[in-house]
């Protein structure tokens, strides 16, 4: 299965676009000035339309191993191609040491080019969910913030 993984960030404080509203009624989004955030690992079979989330109180390399064992959990008995960005933690040493493992051998990762996020799929997916579900809500705490 050909999958395109990547991760992003969602904060309590998520950017303010425009927005429509009545004349003399601007829209009020409240804020506690504290910024919690969750991480998002994503994974998207366009082919197949299967999406795979993960949510991590950040993403570091132990986040992602965990993300992986979760696909891996899901889908037993299949060989995984990743389509991954060449961030630092999916570099990483340890990383590398589960590819390297027994349970690596699920996993073939193929990195795109540098500074390439048009070649993934997963963006639009990521954009979509900040500009249309999360873009001028007020999330109270992480579970708030996961919960859109």
């Amino acid at each position: 299965m050909l999958f395109y993984v990547d991760e992003t960030h969602v904060r309590a404080y998520q950017a303010l676009r425009t927005t429509w509203a009545e004349v003399g009624n601007q829209k009020q989004v409240p804020s506690y000035g504290h910024h919690d955030h969750v991480s998002i690992f994503g994974a998207v079979d366009v082919q197949q339309g299967d999406v795979v989330f993960h949510r991590a109180s950040s993403a570091n390399a132990e986040t992602f191993l965990d993300f992986l064992r979760r696909l891996k959990e899901k889908y037993t008995d299949r060989f995984l191609v990743l389509v991954l960005d060449n961030a630092r933690i999916h570099h990483a040493k340890m990383v590398q040491a589960f590819l390297d493992g027994e349970e690596g051998d699920a996993f073939h990762f193929i990195f795109l080019p540098p500074y390439s996020p048009q070649l993934n799929p997963i963006e639009r997916l990521w954009k979509w969910l900040k500009d249309e579900v999360i873009a001028n809500v007020f999330h109270k705490d992480q579970n708030d913030i996961a919960q859109s």
